[in-house]
């Protein structure tokens, strides 16, 4: 088979054919750039766009990631550069040009500080699905030259820099897709984590009379409420900043407007290691650096008054969050009751006497309250008395409350399919945060586990797949056909779909549970209305 072509107009983009891995032989355009490279004068500016040209593009292979620090390994090794921002299009084999598919834009996850668009197979998505469509990732800055938020990042037009290569990203599709066969007038936003606070930012990025160019979304683990938007001047921003500039021996001498031409002249390395230790000094207290802020453009206000305003975009949405959000995240070794009250008081400072004792009350101490359901049976394996207290609580405040609190404002408006992932993949971090994300790709090395693992990715790889292509997750019955129906949220009475539910076979036990049913709206319903009260304290 020849090398698949489609003629751009900044060039003729020549790909390659993925035999053997999926049913449907897929074609892959990778590494294709969809913005100037942000380098040397264009490090910390918007992104700019790609002009004509007559040449061959190479899109073969994936092109560079961004700088930044990978925690987890996940996917194929990337090289790293600032030259990062470059698009991913895959297809099944075949699809003529006039096909007009729906597309799915996947946003890739990491904290807004590290992931590239290789940690998600959307290739073997596609190759698996019963009814093609056409499949986009890419890449965006993370980190410092990405999110750079401050006082003087407001005032030299450089906050969000990130969400802007998003943005870029959109018009990319818009301009292009149809050359690859794909419906521009049929797109679906899916993004896990990061993705997914993104994503909640586009939605919420409302314009009277000014459409949007995307028309439905998956949203994973995330949300536009999820931890911390604040102002660009928010105290910790500010302490944020000095730290960076100090790791990167910006002289004190210098004016403001100064800084950021000294920064953009410093070597590609100082930036990611400069980022990388000021993150790590604050990631024990999860007040993450590096994240996007609202700055009357993109964010245009706290996202929690967009959501009372109703000034969103009206589309379908597919949402969910997993059993154990926090897991990845909190100090597994938390022994005292006064640990877990510090975090909370260190997190979110503004947070009352009153709001600590409730705190408290809400996941009732494992260590003095014998009815405790946080009381910890892992102890042998080193886990802390406190983790499973530390681990529910933080997984209510940043993901399944703002999950649930997209819902709760969305779905009187527009369908609404929410999800609660239960399966759980290890003892220690149980169905823990992105799992589902090898689920809805087919990955082999889930599938072939057991018989109970591949029929559940199989149904929710259709439910995702349909979603994508009409709006629905019920329409494509995909290999598993048995599968229940997703009904729609509806606020107040609202039904869920539960995955895995009592499922222990990876874990030790042999109880297939049931792999997908809806469920009553039961979990964390009292957890989540505090921390909804409390949201404004993450937006400030």
């Amino acid at each position: 088979m020849s090398s698949p072509k489609t003629q751009l107009q900044q060039g003729t983009v020549v790909g390659t054919v993925l035999h053997g891995k999926y049913p449907r032989a897929v074609e892959a355009f990778r590494g294709i750039p969809y913005a100037l490279p942000p380098t040397g004068d264009r490090r910390f500016r918007p992104p700019e766009k790609v002009g004509k040209g007559e040449g061959i593009i190479d899109a073969t292979k994936f092109g560079p990631r961004a700088p930044a620090q990978q925690f987890i390994k996940l996917g194929p090794i990337l090289e790293e550069s600032e030259d990062c921002l470059t698009v991913n299009v895959f297809r099944q084999a075949g699809t003529e040009q006039s096909t007009g598919l729906p597309v799915a834009v996947y946003l890739h996850g990491g904290a807004f500080n590290r992931g590239n668009a290789a940690m998600h197979d959307t290739a073997s998505m596609v190759g698996w699905s019963e009814k093609p469509f056409i499949a986009v990732s890419f890449g965006y800055r993370v980190g410092a030259l990405g999110f750079l938020p401050s006082k003087l990042s407001a005032k030299e037009g450089v906050l969000n820099l990130g969400l802007k290569d998003q943005i870029c990203l959109f018009d990319w599709v818009e301009e292009n897709i149809g050359a690859f066969g794909g419906d521009k007038n049929c797109v679906t936003l899916i993004g896990l984590s990061a993705g997914a606070h993104s994503i909640g930012h586009h939605l919420l990025n409302y314009e009277e009379c000014k459409a949007p160019k995307f028309h439905r979304v998956i949203i994973e683990s995330g949300a536009p409420t999820s931890r911390a938007v604040r102002n660009p001047d928010a105290e910790i921003h500010e302490m944020q900043f000095q730290d960076f500039l100090k790791e990167v021996e910006c002289p004190p001498s210098l004016l403001e407007s100064e800084i950021f031409t000294y920064l953009r002249k410093l070597p590609t390395s100082a930036i990611a290691k400069a980022q990388t230790k000021v993150f790590q000094k604050y990631n024990p207290s999860l007040r993450w650096a590096f994240q996007p802020v609202i700055d009357n453009e993109i964010i245009r206000s706290r996202p929690i008054d967009a959501w009372r305003n109703n000034r969103w975009h009206k589309l379908p949405i597919m949402t969910g969050f997993q059993g154990n959000e926090g897991s990845l995240y909190v100090n597994k070794s938390m022994s005292t009751s006064s640990e877990f009250l510090s975090f909370w008081k260190t997190l979110l400072p503004q947070l009352s006497t009153d709001d600590i004792d409730t705190i408290d009350k809400l996941y009732p101490d494992p260590t003095s309250n014998p009815t405790s359901p946080y009381k910890e049976d892992r102890l042998h394996l080193g886990v802390g008395p406190m983790y499973k207290r530390i681990e529910a609580a933080y997984a209510d405040y940043a993901y399944v409350a703002p999950v649930r609190q997209t819902a709760h404002f969305t779905s009187p408006d527009v369908p609404v399919y929410l999800y609660h992932w239960a399966m759980r993949r290890d003892i220690i971090d149980g169905a823990r945060h992105a799992d589902n994300m090898f689920y809805e790709v087919r990955d082999q090395n889930i599938c072939s586990q057991l018989k109970s693992q591949d029929e559940l990715s199989g149904i929710l790889h259709a439910y995702v797949t349909s979603f994508i292509c009409t709006g629905c997750p019920n329409e494509i019955k995909g290999q598993f056909g048995g599968r229940p129906e997703w009904e729609r949220y509806q606020r107040g009475e609202g039904r869920v779909m539960v995955f895995g539910r009592g499922n222990t076979e990876l874990v030790g036990g042999d109880e297939v549970g049931v792999l997908a049913g809806m469920e009553g709206d039961e979990y964390a319903v009292v957890e989540s209305e505090f921390w909804w009260s409390k949201v404004e304290l993450s937006q400030q």
